[in-house]
């Protein structure tokens, strides 16, 4: 077995030497050119993948971005809600007072109204008594035109309220 041989080397060597020529012939190119197409795809792969995450990565990023204004968007609704809300408030508020400062005012009026025609009633009331008590401490009956005069002259001696 550990015996060399000469010619055995040498048709092991031309053997050797046609397995690879026929071997470089039929099986290597196909095989090399089936794993440079394999490499080939595999870049491809990793090409669309890297284009893949970059375009989702920009999608994230103009969907980070539209969230945050869709954010700035509800804060500044929600602001100018509220601002609204409180304008109406101040808005209700002051026609409440300026409506209660109104009916204070009616009421004012009317009360003076009053006092001026019960003013008014109560001097014809006292002429009135006027005039009777003066007719009975003359005990005469004094003529229509002659009372006017009196009472008249009364109204324009009382004090003026």
């Amino acid at each position: 077995m550990l015996n060399v041989h000469s010619g055995l080397i040498i048709w092991t060597i031309i053997t050797f030497v046609l397995l690879v020529l026929v071997l470089s012939k039929v099986a290597w190119k196909p095989l090399l050119r089936a794993l440079h197409d394999r490499e080939n795809s595999i870049r491809e792969a990793l090409r669309h993948a890297d284009e893949a995450r970059k375009e989702a990565e920009k999608v994230l990023a103009e969907n980070r971005q539209a969230i945050a204004k869709a954010n700035e968007e509800t804060a500044r609704l929600l602001r100018e809600g509220r601002e609204l809300a409180e304008q109406m408030k101040n808005e209700i508020v002051a026609r409440a007072h300026e409506s209660a400062k109104h009916t204070v005012e009616q009421a004012k009026d009317e009360i003076q109204r009053e006092k001026e025609a019960a003013l008014l009633q109560l001097r014809h009331q006292v002429a009135d008594l006027a005039i009777l008590a003066a007719e009975k401490i003359l005990e005469e009956s004094l003529d229509a035109a002659r009372q006017k005069k009196i009472v008249d002259k009364v109204l324009q001696k009382l004090p003026k309220n």
